[in-house]
């Protein structure tokens, strides 16, 4: 059995009251750098990066209205690493013409030189889409319609075709390719609606935070419709973790946080492979920037080797 990849939703660029640290409000784009640099030495697969085009007043006071836009941070973030990967997780692809996606996200891959994994979601504020003039009520379906227009558009084809419902496009080049010949196509949510998409027209899958006891049985699904629908094709199952602390916390990090010595984060996470889980999205209680790159330094150097 294979250990355990993981890697980690950067602070600061979404600080949606849910989860983030008090420090992030004050910090910036050199925060950024620092962390992703640290996820670069410390052997994390992937910095993750979210998106949201605009938040309406009835959920800004939750949500907050820092979204860094994922295309511009994740290319400024590329420049600066040398082999962590690039994941969006996840970019709403509904909000736009698959073509204007592949043309933003091919080109990060070839600036990147072939890190991107491009994660998918269906979204769920309804001003962005109307705003916007994207079909929110029926985002399930033009999302899978997406996806499909996505395998089109970031394949090897400099001049891709798509013939659907709703987009049509044919006799269009696009150049630069992307540098990788199969740019993975991971799928966010966990509805079931979501976890089908994943199953059916993903490379991977992206929970939305599950419960451990409740992804076993999340797992056994989307494997068994991959059998049903005859998908042979490997698919990168994801899990994110409860909150982490390597060693011995002098503050409050919270009853949830899993913190302890590196052979206890380790014999935890392990648990997750037992699931069938092939990634898991890590977060570490931090006081400020120096406090989070020294965790992930530790976990990457004490923890990450057991996994």
């Amino acid at each position: 059995m294979s250990a355990l990849a993981y890697g980690i939703q950067l602070p600061v660029q979404s600080q949606s009251t849910l989860y983030t640290e008090p420090w992030e409000t004050e910090a910036g784009p050199e925060d950024l750098v620092a962390v992703a640099r640290a996820a670069d030495a410390a052997g994390f697969a992937y910095v993750a990066c979210c998106d949201h085009v605009g938040i309406p007043r009835r959920l800004a006071p939750a949500m907050s209205t820092v979204w860094y836009d994922p295309v511009a941070t994740l290319a400024h973030l590329a420049a600066v690493t040398a082999r962590v990967r690039l994941l969006s997780h996840v970019a709403v692809v509904g909000l736009r013409h698959p073509l204007l996606t592949a043309k933003q996200y091919a080109t990060l891959d070839h600036l990147s030189g072939g890190r991107l994994v491009l994660g998918v979601g269906a979204g769920h504020v309804r001003e962005e889409f109307e705003v916007l003039g994207a079909d929110f009520e029926r985002r399930g379906a033009v999302l899978d319609e997406c996806l499909d227009a996505l395998r089109a558009a970031l394949g090897p084809d400099e001049f891709p075709e798509h013939h659907g419902k709703r987009y049509d496009f044919a006799g269009l080049g696009q150049r630069p390719r992307p540098a990788q010949p199969y740019v993975p196509l991971w799928v966010g949510g966990s509805s079931p609606a979501a976890v089908r998409r994943a199953a059916l027209k993903g490379d991977g899958w992206l929970p939305q935070g599950d419960p451990r006891e409740r992804l076993p049985a999340v797992v056994a699904r989307l494997r068994a419709l991959r059998e049903e629908a005859g998908v042979e094709a490997p698919c990168t199952i994801g899990a994110i973790t409860e909150p982490l602390y390597v060693g011995r916390p002098g503050w409050d990090v919270g009853r949830r946080t899993v913190s302890g010595p590196p052979r206890v984060l380790a014999e935890s996470l392990r648990a997750y492979r037992a699931m069938g889980v092939d990634q898991i999205q890590v977060r570490f209680r931090s006081r400020g920037r120096i406090e989070l790159t020294d965790q992930m330094a530790a976990f990457g150097a004490e923890v990450a080797p057991d996994l």
